[in-house]
């Protein structure tokens, strides 16, 4: 089956302002796509309602991934679908571990799925998500933290990727992954985006301000998203003009 994420002239407001004026995107599966833009031009607004979040109508266009209507889908369902968000400021949430967070995850995706495996033993667990952290490069240990408490800006970004590493997904969006990183921070969490995609080859969504990031993830796609609409897209190269002339000659 080819599989993509198709978007045709979306249109989304909040309860007050128009946000989204026209969006049309499609992202196939293995592809790279980054999509730039200064704060406020609907970068996270983008993100967002494809994952379905509730403060965002989509008033007109087409949403679609694997050829369902992703508007007729609640945001687990588009999860279970094989859809991934990153979050730009992913969520403190006391008391609840890593470990047990992601095996309810997995369990979920797998009943959505249908699947006819057995269900997911402790142990079989505990071995995969080992072994994902190893090859990532993470401590056993982190997995016994609350989630995302306490923790540094880069170890929220790892989380994430942690996430996305388990639960495969076909289509993952990261949203300003980059931000708040030092330099050697960021070199870190892209070689672990790279790693999670050359053993799953899913379809790769960077939203981010500055082109730092795509030296590390090279994307085969850029896009230019200013004032709720996509005005131009291209290839590296158009990174580079952006990081040259900034984003004042594409208004």
């Amino acid at each position: 089956m080819n599989i993509e994420l198709n978007i045709k002239n979306l249109q989304a407001r909040t309860k007050t302002t128009e946000i989204l004026h026209g969006i049309n995107l499609t992202v196939k599966k293995g592809e790279v796509h980054a999509i730039m833009g200064p704060n406020g031009s609907g970068k996270s607004t983008l993100a967002q309602i494809i994952l379905g979040h509730p403060k965002f109508e989509v008033t007109r266009g087409v949403l679609e991934f694997k050829k369902k209507n992703l508007l007729l889908l609640s945001p687990d369902q588009r999860a279970n679908l094989g859809l991934f968000l990153a979050w730009q400021n992913p969520k403190t949430i006391s008391g609840v571990k890593i470990a047990p967070f992601l095996k309810q995850a997995l369990e979920a995706k797998r009943r959505s799925q249908k699947s006819k495996k057995a269900p997911l033993k402790v142990r079989e667990y505990q071995k995969l998500l080992l072994q994902t952290m190893e090859n990532l490069k993470m401590k056993p240990e982190f997995a016994e933290r609350y989630l995302n408490e306490g923790f540094s800006g880069g170890e929220k970004k790892k989380s994430e990727i942690l996430q996305m590493s388990l639960l495969k997904p076909d289509i993952a969006i990261l949203d300003e992954i980059d931000s708040g990183l030092d330099v050697d921070a960021l070199k870190e969490v892209c070689q672990s985006i790279s790693l999670a995609k050359s053993e799953n080859n899913f379809g790769l969504v960077l939203i981010t301000h500055y082109p730092r990031i795509l030296q590390y993830l090279k994307p085969g796609y850029v896009h230019i998203l200013l004032n709720g609409k996509i005005v131009k897209s291209g290839n590296w190269k158009l990174a580079q003009k952006i990081e040259q002339q900034g984003y004042a000659a594409f208004r």
